[in-house]
């Protein structure tokens, strides 16, 4: 069972999204782990964004993804950060499959709704960042069994 983070960032909770970005999730199949809403501290998005620090785009993320409450999620399932990353589309709204979140509700590179995990590596020091062990919890759904063989 592979995990992933998810971040409904603040164009996304300020917008009204976030039901319709959850139930995406679901619908693919993903389980919801961890859930919380929260208002991210700066530092913690400089760690966050970290590996981005001295490039032009570094300061106006940070000061982006701590300027309002967003969602932050840990997804579970059978390759969560592919099917996640394919639910989202491509990290250019404009450049997103239809149906995607970011095609149906994005426009702007900086404003895409949406943040996941783009490797098991990064997905888990991102959940580390925003949830503690005990906040996760792994559970059976009873239609877990009709979406893998």
């Amino acid at each position: 069972m592979e995990r992933t983070l998810i971040i409904i960032k603040p164009d996304g909770v300020q917008r009204g999204l976030v039901g319709e970005v959850i139930k995406r999730f679901e619908q693919r199949g993903l389980r919801i782990a961890g859930l919380k809403l929260m208002q991210i501290p700066r530092e913690l998005a400089e760690e966050h964004y970290a590996e981005h620090k001295g490039k032009s785009f570094y300061e106006s993320t940070v000061n982006y993804i701590t300027s309002a409450p967003v969602v932050v999620m840990c997804l579970e399932g059978p390759n969560a950060i592919a099917a996640a990353r394919q639910t989202m589309g491509a990290t250019r709204p404009t450049e997103a499959a239809p149906g995607s979140i970011r095609a149906d509700f994005g426009l702007d590179i900086s404003r895409n709704i949406v943040h996941g995990s783009d490797s098991p590596a990064t997905a888990e020091r991102e959940i580390a960042l925003y949830f503690k062990p005990e906040e996760l919890i792994s559970y059976q759904r009873s239609s877990d069994v009709w979406l893998k063989e």
